[in-house]
């Protein structure tokens, strides 16, 4: 009896070993990936990035800027607040994209439109996580959105110059610029600011293979690798879109 006694005892005790040990690695991983992400938006913060790289654009009243990914909309508020000019703004997920709707009800030159840019027209499904909604999210957390070919839209809204599209679409920037790149649209923008996420399977490899076809005809004006940056039109000469 005493040597069970004393089996269970040390059962228990490496199962309780076992669980400090699995909720100290957790915490340890945890800590190295905030830290690595605090590291990685360390000099965007110091540059202060937010207030002045992606509102600094040579852009006036008849400018067009597309903003994908729009959330509360207070990033077009601010490029509107300072060049007035014609702005779209898309946000699939419904109850942000009635807000933003709201919001600038009033303002004729912001448009507010409850659906995404890709590379095909679809119903998809998002998991709502604030401004970090996305298509990559838990199936129990999701719900149906719309998404719409961009070069279809462009095509039937007569966007024939955007001069600058902002990019913050949480995973969706791959499948939304090689498609951008296939078409030739990518051709008819003048700045694209973008924000690469990585959390999506082979991020790094599908970056490097988006940058190095955007040198083709982009410059890139700034760079906070996963964090934000900027590829400007080197000439305005594009080719015809293709659909």
């Amino acid at each position: 009896m005493a040597a069970s006694n004393g089996v269970i005892r040390l059962r228990a005790f490496l199962a309780h070993q076992l669980k400090r040990m699995a909720y100290q690695l957790d915490n340890w991983s945890r800590t190295i990936y905030t830290s690595a992400e605090a590291k990685r938006v360390e000099p965007w913060f110091r540059d202060q990035g937010d207030v002045s790289l992606r509102r600094d654009y040579a852009l006036d009243a008849n400018s067009l800027v597309i903003d994908l990914g729009g959330y509360e909309g207070q990033w077009s508020s601010d490029i509107f607040a300072m060049y007035g000019c014609t702005i779209h703004i898309f946000e699939p997920m419904p109850e942000f994209a009635r807000k933003i709707e709201q919001r600038f009800a009033r303002n004729s030159l912001i448009h507010a439109h409850a659906l995404g840019l890709a590379s095909e027209t679809r119903q998809a499904y998002m998991s709502e996580n604030a401004n970090r909604s996305t298509l990559f999210g838990e199936a129990s957390n999701r719900q149906p959105v719309r998404m719409e070919r961009a070069a279809d839209f462009f095509q039937a809204a007569g966007m024939a110059r955007i001069d600058l599209m902002k990019v913050n679409i949480e995973g969706g920037e791959y499948e939304l610029l090689d498609h951008l790149l296939a078409t030739g649209w990518i051709e008819r923008i003048v700045n694209l600011q973008v924000q690469f996420h990585d959390f999506v399977p082979e991020a790094e490899q599908r970056m490097r293979a988006i940058q190095n076809s955007l040198s083709q005809t982009h410059e890139l004006t700034y760079q906070y690798p996963f964090v934000w940056e900027n590829w400007k039109l080197r000439s305005w000469s594009p080719a015809p879109a293709k659909n």
